[in-house]
């Protein structure tokens, strides 16, 4: 029998329906296992509900789930390091902290150990679902942009580093490979030159910005309409660079 095939009533087992996306819940009180998963289940996704660390570790290897539902005071291993191994072996997954527990140094150590939200018990289920579904839907954005994207006339695939403007091949090297997923990914926001350089470059020191001033220009010229007017990749005079896609 397959995951996806086993019965759900039991903790530590699969919902049996068959989403692709399914909701790692990390949980050992009983009662809030079934609100989450009865939260989850009726917005159509696949629930797993383990009820110690290490289940919940076994589950979170087996399943890659698409996010994780993680409380503190779990047996086994307890819940801030629990999100530290999931988050170092799958940084893309996101992981949501549900706890009773509202300190506020608690709340901004648990962040900076890589969970992406915490929510304090009581917690509205309204709330918590808009969250959920914002940051999936950030994710699933971001691992598009991994594959393919496509903006005006130019189709990128970054798996073949392929390129093309109103169906021409254009030849773009690693490095503007690079840029171009950078920016991709950051669509929206200012990104300043040190950033470019420290994420993309990965420097810490670097002879002068215009490097990157001169990277935008090249990637300008080949995927801009107008390079002289840019529409996607647009200065933010006293900041930096911004792709608006």
């Amino acid at each position: 029998m397959s995951p996806t095939e086993k019965a759900s009533t039991d903790s530590g087992v699969l919902d049996t329906r068959t989403r692709d996306e399914q909701i790692l819940v990390i949980e050992d009180d009983p009662q809030m296992q079934k609100v989450l998963r009865r939260l989850f289940r009726e917005q159509g996704y696949g629930v797993i509900v383990c009820g110690d660390g290490l289940s919940g570790l076994d589950a979170f290897h087996s399943a890659r789930p698409a996010a994780v539902m993680l409380d503190l005071g779990l047996p086994n291993i307890i819940g801030r390091d629990l999100c530290k191994i999931m988050k170092a072996e799958q940084p893309g997954v996101p992981v949501f902290v549900v706890s009773a527990i509202s300190d506020v140094a608690a709340k901004v150590l648990l962040l900076q150990s890589g969970a992406d939200d915490y929510v304090t018990k009581p917690f509205s289920p309204r709330e918590l679902l808009a969250r959920v579904q914002t940051i999936l839907g950030r994710t699933r954005s971001q691992e598009t942009a991994k594959c393919s994207y496509s903006f005006g006339e130019c189709e990128i695939d970054f798996a073949r580093m392929s390129a093309r403007r109103a169906g021409k091949q254009i030849a773009l090297t690693a490095l503007e490979f690079k840029l171009l997923k950078y920016f991709i990914e950051n669509a929206g926001k200012v990104i300043s030159r040190v950033e470019v350089l420290t994420e993309v470059w990965r420097c810490n020191s670097y002879p002068t910005p215009r490097t990157v001033d001169n990277q935008i220009v090249k990637l300008r010229q080949k995927l801009e309409l107008d390079s002289a007017d840019p529409r996607y990749f647009q200065t933010v005079y006293g900041a930096g660079y911004k792709f608006v896609p």
